[in-house]
């Protein structure tokens, strides 16, 4: 008979055997081994290091003479600091100057951008949708001249546009700036491409037997799966808008319409006048203060905006 500590000590479990060192470092050798490596290359390093500077070369300028007054603008070397650190001088001086008309521009960018950006965006997830999942006469030829409109540049059509707006009586108002921006054939064209691949037909079907109708089913499920090619389509527009001038400047003559771009301009030509102010100090401290809303806005969306631009690549 065993007693119950036999018993016990019979039933159990053998501890598991560590397995040697010697093992362990030939498994890790192999599976080393099996990765691929990263092969460097000298020539392709430094061939993407000059588009590198090339890019950064006007943001460093532009930061550095930001922080000069006017006198030492000129006056020093214009790849280094200068005596005195006026950014902040001049900073108050930009949302000051002509009754701090600045404040009133950067407003005026962000109501294009919130509209036309946005408007822009929305139009064609719509138009890119219902070309992608709806069959009607004279689909193909809709197709046809979106893609045509792709090669069109927009300062081809600012003239013509302007003519138009004219005869509507649209221009020097807002709306002559918000209408042309709800247009995108690009941002169609790349919805529409998405929009084939990425929302399943039996998706769509399933929504209309449960009795959802085709708005519905739009901004509830056909959005969500849009949502990257989304950012992407959303980030390039607001990009166009708020660095948009050709056009607010052959639309618009009221200053207190100006998107920062063009009042910026005009702080700038002013010097050339006798009677105006030469302000170069306060013209580079506002546009450093005008790529700030981009870099904030491409740090917030950089993940969804690279998925965006990968999408397609692969299938599964």
């Amino acid at each position: 008979m065993l007693t119950r500590e036999q018993t016990a000590e019979a039933v159990r479990p053998a501890p598991r055997r560590r397995a040697a060192p010697k093992r362990r470092a030939t498994a890790r050798r192999l599976r080393t081994r099996n990765q691929p490596r990263r092969q460097r290359s000298v020539a392709l390093t430094v061939l993407m290091t000059l588009p590198l500077l090339y890019s950064l070369f006007p943001l460093v300028w532009l930061v550095i003479n930001s922080t000069k007054s006017l006198d030492e603008l000129f006056s020093g070397f214009g790849l280094w600091f200068g005596g005195d650190f006026a950014l902040w001088d001049n900073i108050v001086g930009v949302l000051t100057y002509d009754d701090g008309i600045y404040g009133r521009w950067f407003a005026n960018s962000l109501l294009y951008v919130a509209i036309g950006a946005g408007g822009s965006t929305l139009l064609a997830a719509l138009a890119g949708y219902g070309l992608a999942k709806f069959d009607f006469p004279g689909r193909r030829a809709v197709l046809a001249v979106v893609l045509g409109a792709v090669a069109v540049p927009g300062t081809a059509l600012a003239v013509p546009t302007f003519l138009l707006f004219s005869n509507m009586g649209l221009t020097n108002t807002p709306w002559g700036v918000l209408i042309p921006l709800l247009v995108t054939p690009f941002g169609l064209f790349l919805l529409y491409s998405y929009a084939n691949e990425a929302v399943p037909n039996e998706v769509i079907d399933a929504a209309r037997v449960d009795g959802a109708g085709e708005f519905r089913i739009f901004f509830t499920i056909v959005l969500r799966l849009l949502s990257p090619a989304l950012v992407s389509v959303l980030l390039l527009e607001v990009v166009g808008a708020w660095n948009n001038y050709f056009l607010p400047l052959i639309m618009l003559s009221d200053p207190s319409w100006f998107p920062l771009t063009v009042g910026l301009n005009q702080w700038n030509a002013q010097g050339s006048s006798a009677e105006g102010d030469f302000v170069a100090h306060l013209v580079l401290t506002g546009s450093l203060l005008t790529i700030v809303p981009l870099v904030i806005v491409f740090l917030c969306l950089q993940r969804f905006w690279r998925s965006g631009l990968a999408a397609g690549s692969t299938k599964g």
